[in-house]
């Protein structure tokens, strides 16, 4: 009824979809991981940037 090919381009099709979607979600954990590191870093800095313009204030008023 099927064409006899038709069977293992099907089988080596499911193959590969299996292995695209395996790596997508690979893929999408390690960006997931690098967007928490970036935005980690991004706070650290935010934090830093508040305690030097502090700093500056303290600096330009003479407070210790």
């Amino acid at each position: 009824m099927y064409p006899v090919f038709l069977t293992p381009i099907a089988g080596m099709a499911l193959v590969i979809l299996i292995v695209a979607i395996i790596n997508f979600a690979k893929v999408h954990e390690q960006e997931t991981e690098v967007r928490f590191k970036l935005h980690a870093a991004e706070m650290e800095h935010q934090k830093r940037m508040k305690e030097l313009e502090l700093e500056l204030e303290r600096a330009r008023t003479g407070t210790p």
